[in-house]
């Protein structure tokens, strides 16, 4: 008979006590240890301190160099000089500000006139107008200058096919001197002032505009009261984006012949060697530009535009009238002659052969022999490696940069947030002349930021310079695709026991890639067409393709630039695909990331 083991009774189970010695906590992750831990009250300043340190070696501390150089042992002398001198400082600053505005003003009425058609009207060549409208946007500073030389200038094909078509001893309708930089100013920069008013009119509500019609209003008033103010963001983005733009230009004063300029003046000083006078331009229109920034912003942030209302999107109005169908369409395709006119023009003019065009309406002779020289010839291949290495050099440097930065101006809270930001604005709004003599004076002996080493005259200047310009390119493009990031995501990863640069790079970072991406390919791109700030520090061994283009356009050697010039607009065309590819990834991205929540 088998028996039950009995059940140990209370008295005889032993008494569960407390170990007297606490658990050991879990050893810190190096790169917690490293940063204080991400919960740490000094965590943001670690992650913040070098790259304030790096903002400040080569952006402002750049800007204190020229300033220094401008007094150097004259004391102010320079800036007395520029006010009271032989007056060819203040009409540079005059004609500089001119052009500015009146580039403004020209580009709000083109790009404004195109949004509303497009975006309020449909009619016959509407979507062909719409697929090349950007076309301007896609050629490189120099290069559209030099299609508007070759069409629009005395020798070019415009005014001598009208000559040889009309029998006129000059040519007509030549443009030169101040009109020729607006109509190279207006044609490519227009898309600033499309892009903003049509984002602007696609996300207005037609139930506004609808009831001050039926409320009396006329067109005019209906402008003015409801249309202008809900359109002033845009218009206050794309004046700035203008004037800036416009402020810095000098390849179009530089081919059209417009020497009193600030641009022209700090190049023209530089040149002749005097390098506290071209500080003092440069001073000057650094000052001009930031404060030019801070009254636009102040301007735009005095009142909120905003519409309270819930209506639909607006549709656009069919043209049903026979004269004016046939009106848009004939207008359709002038403007996509128009429009497509300067790439086409430095297509055939890079199939010419050099010194064979002179007098003929267009070239006689034509060859494939430029881009074979290029592509064959060591010394002709040059500039485009040079191009390709110091571009991808800063682009990197962006990238890292410029993620970081975007990161904890989003998601980090410190004292001194908003200054960062500035930091970076600054690098923006300074024209490219600007950026290059800040470098010269900063670099022109060894420093700490230099490493103790003269950067000025060796390889390393030119992708600094790239970095300093288009590091903004990055951290906007970088912060808009973290604004629309969830931060629970990465905190839930901390939450799982992720160290900060575990969820950083493996969470936030793989979310933000393609606008991260989006901003490295324009930052590259716009390195590859950079000139107006090489032209001032390059060296014959560092020379980009935009300098080649140059020195062979002044070698008469226009063929051969064209071509150089051809190789900019398909390298442009093919990271505007990518570029919209990697825009669509990103609207996948963040639809992801909102059901991952």
């Amino acid at each position: 008979m088998s028996t039950i083991p009995a059940t140990p009774s209370a008295a005889t189970v032993p008494p569960v006590t407390a170990d007297p010695t606490p658990p050991r906590a879990p050893r810190r992750r190096l790169a917690d240890r490293f940063s204080g831990g991400a919960g740490s009250r000094w965590f943001p300043y670690v992650l913040v301190f070098p790259l304030a340190l790096i903002l400040f070696g080569y952006v402002v501390q750049p800007m204190f160099a020229t300033f220094a150089e401008s007094v150097g042992v004259n004391g102010v002398a320079n800036y007395t000089a520029f006010l009271s001198g032989d007056g060819v400082a203040r009409s540079a600053l005059v004609t500089s500000l001119i052009i500015s505005a009146a580039s403004v003003l020209l580009c709000g009425v083109v790009g404004v006139a195109m949004a509303f058609l497009l975006k309020r009207f449909s009619f016959p060549g509407r979507r062909l107008i719409e697929a090349i409208i950007l076309v301007p946007a896609a050629l490189p500073p120099l290069i559209g200058a030099i299609s508007f030389q070759l069409l629009y200038s005395e020798t070019g094909i415009l005014p001598r096919g009208l000559q040889q078509l009309f029998g006129t001893e000059s040519p007509v309708l030549p443009f030169s001197g101040i009109a020729g930089v607006l109509v190279v100013h207006t044609f490519t920069m227009y898309p600033y002032f499309y892009l903003a008013t049509s984002a602007a009119l696609s996300g207005m509500d037609p139930s506004v505009e609808e009831a001050a019609y039926n409320l009396g209003a006329g067109r005019v008033r209906v402008w003015r009261t409801v249309l202008l103010p809900m359109l002033t963001p845009a218009l206050v983005s794309a004046s700035l984006l203008v004037f800036m733009t416009s402020l810095a230009s000098y390849t179009a004063p530089l081919l059209f012949g417009v020497d009193r300029t600030m641009t022209m003046q700090i190049y023209i000083n530089r040149t002749n060697g005097d390098l506290p006078m071209a500080s003092t331009y440069a001073s000057v229109l650094g000052v001009v530009s930031v404060l030019f920034l801070l009254a636009m912003r102040w301007y735009e942030g005095r009142r909120s535009y905003r519409s309270q209302s819930k209506g639909v999107a607006s549709h656009r109005r069919e043209i049903t009238n026979p004269f004016g169908r046939w009106a848009a369409l004939l207008a359709s395709l002038l403007a996509t002659a128009v429009l497509l006119a300067p790439v086409a023009t430095i297509a055939l003019v890079a199939f010419s052969a050099d010194g064979s065009w002179t007098t003929e309406v267009i070239p006689a002779e034509y060859t494939t022999a430029n881009f074979v020289t290029i592509f064959s010839d060591p010394d002709a291949f040059q500039p485009i490696l040079n191009s390709l290495q110091m571009s991808l050099l800063a682009t990197v440097g962006c990238i890292v940069v410029g993620v970081l930065i975007a990161y904890v101006v989003r998601r980090l809270d410190f004292r001194g947030r908003g200054l960062l930001d500035v930091a970076v604005m600054l690098a923006w709004a300074l024209p490219g002349t600007v950026v290059a003599i800040n470098l010269i004076s900063a670099f022109s002996t060894g420093n700490a930021f230099s490493f103790g080493q003269v950067l000025i005259g060796t390889f390393w200047i030119m992708p600094l310079a790239y970095f300093v310009r288009f590091l903004p390119l990055v951290f906007r493009s970088s912060s808009a695709a973290l604004a629309q990031l969830d931060p629970s995501l990465e905190e839930a990863a901390r939450n799982l026991g992720a160290s900060w640069w575990r969820a950083f790079g493996t969470v936030t970072l793989r979310l933000m890639l393609p606008g991260v991406l989006a901003g490295a390919l324009l930052a590259f791109v716009h390195g590859v067409g950079e000139f107006v700030a090489s032209v001032l520090i390059y060296t014959s061994e560092t020379a980009p393709i935009s300098v080649e283009i140059n020195n062979r356009m002044y070698s008469f050697e226009v063929g051969t630039a064209a071509a150089y010039g051809m190789l900019q607009v398909v390298l442009i065309f093919v990271v505007m695909v990518v570029s919209g590819r990697l825009e669509g990834g990103r609207r996948s991205t963040r639809e992801a990331a909102k059901w991952t929540a």
